[in-house]
């Protein structure tokens, strides 16, 4: 499957694969990709592995998340981390394309993104947004869904820590009331289908906090949708 949809995409210059050196190659080549991106079981609510058969993890039985639904690619793991540090942290914006072509071979993504109203990034605040000249989310949700992408509707009103240093218990501390939904366009929340977009999930605490705030201004749905997801 993931073989026969890569061969579709468009072919950028030639470039060496970023796992095995075969040239010339997507930024991971198929066979690379089939190996390192088979589709497994995972939590409906927070992506976590599972057992097959089952589709949601004790802890989110025990307390639902405010996610609906949530959705990753891959495991945060190799060769998916380092690859994902480059696209966040070393100026290699132009992985969007593929870690979204990545993401659409998913299972149940590409129905999400038809369902979904709008794709709401994951925003940064002002000064991680100038210090890295580019917000890796809105990049991934624009190669999802360019004409769905909306950045006015969720804010980031309060800036936080970076979230890789820190604790879960530290990480939901720091985000308390990070995001909120602009006050003059809840019309546009209320009663929507959203697909919140995000490049790594880890606790969760972010796309938690973000979907609480949605919640609360109307949101009928919250997909959380990631690239990789922490085990």
């Amino acid at each position: 499957m993931f073989a026969r949809f890569f061969s579709r995409m468009l072919q950028p210059p030639a470039s060496q694969c970023r796992v095995c050196r075969s040239w010339p190659a997507q930024p991971v080549c198929d066979a690379c990709v089939a190996e390192f991106a088979q589709p497994q079981a995972r939590c409906r609510t927070c992506a976590l592995p599972l057992l097959a058969g089952l589709s949601q993890c004790g802890a989110c039985l025990r307390e639902p998340p405010p996610l609906d639904l949530c959705l990753a690619a891959v495991p945060y793991a190799f060769p998916w981390a380092h690859l994902m540090a480059d696209f966040k942290f070393n100026e290699q914006p132009a992985l969007a394309g593929f870690f979204a072509h990545l993401l659409k071979a998913t299972p149940w993504v590409e129905p999400a993104l038809e369902a979904a109203d709008l794709l709401l990034p994951m925003p940064l605040s002002s000064q991680r947004l100038q210090q890295r000249g580019y917000n890796q989310a809105l990049l991934l949700a624009n190669h999802l869904s360019a004409s769905k992408t909306h950045t006015d509707l969720l804010l980031r009103v309060v800036d936080t820590p970076a979230q890789h240093g820190l604790k879960r218990t530290q990480r939901l501390t720091a985000l308390n009331q990070a995001f909120a939904v602009d006050p003059l366009k809840v019309s546009a929340v209320k009663g929507a289908q959203l697909v919140l977009v995000d490049d790594v999930m880890t606790t969760g605490a972010s796309l938690n906090t973000a979907a609480r705030a949605l919640k609360a201004a109307g949101a009928s749905h919250i997909t959380g949708l990631v690239v990789a997801r922490t085990e």
